[in-house]
């Protein structure tokens, strides 16, 4: 399973190739995701390399091509059908499969949960949630919100008309945060959940 900086580092290397029909160099790597050093970004495609999910040619300029083949089957299982969690339903068997490549877009990488603040919308201690890179978000999303430049948290992005930006815990023991919108940049909102109980 690839870390969320591997999953950051495709995500770009998806978007710069779709963007400019060539693959990024190291450097342009390093910048994109956020990092100074190409000896980091270095080993993040090698990672990537390793897993199959690039192949390098060594020697060329800007030598990375991504492997898309079989995407869709590796990515999807069979939807069998529904279950009810309340009154018993019948079990009718379905054809379909479920496409979980769509948590896995351009721009989306993956963040494990630590801590309970969000327990109130069903997002647990331990859980991992999918985020869609985005330096803004809607009012009532919830978001990855990075204070002071320093410190991440995932919470539900309010805007007062004070100019202000609440971050609201979705747990009733924890108040609201309040910070002057200059503080707090946007780095993403949640669009998907996962959870293993194995």
């Amino acid at each position: 399973m690839l870390t969320p900086s591997q999953l950051k580092t495709l995500a770009f290397i998806r978007r710069f190739i779709a963007r400019h029909q060539h693959a990024p160099s190291l450097s342009e790597i390093a910048v994109g995701i956020g990092i100074q050093s190409k000896g980091v970004a270095h080993r993040y495609v090698q990672a990537l390399a390793e897993s199959g999910h690039l192949i390098l040619h060594s020697g060329q300029h800007r030598g990375i091509e991504l492997v898309e083949e079989n995407l869709e089957d590796a990515l999807s299982i069979p939807l069998m059908g529904s279950i009810a969690a309340g009154q018993p339903i019948e079990a009718i068997p379905g054809q379909d499969q479920l496409d979980l490549s769509t948590l896995y877009g351009p721009n989306r990488y993956a963040l494990r949960v630590t801590g309970d603040s969000m327990v109130e919308v069903g997002i647990l201690d331990g859980d991992t949630v999918i985020i869609e890179q985005r330096d803004i978000a809607n009012d009532g999303e919830i978001v990855v919100a990075l204070i002071d430049g320093e410190n991440a948290t995932l919470k539900r992005l309010k805007y007062r008309q004070d100019g202000n930006l609440a971050l609201i815990a979705e747990n009733a023991t924890i108040p609201p945060m309040i910070y002057a919108a200059e503080r707090v940049a946007i780095q993403g909102i949640v669009v998907g959940q996962l959870r293993w109980y194995r």
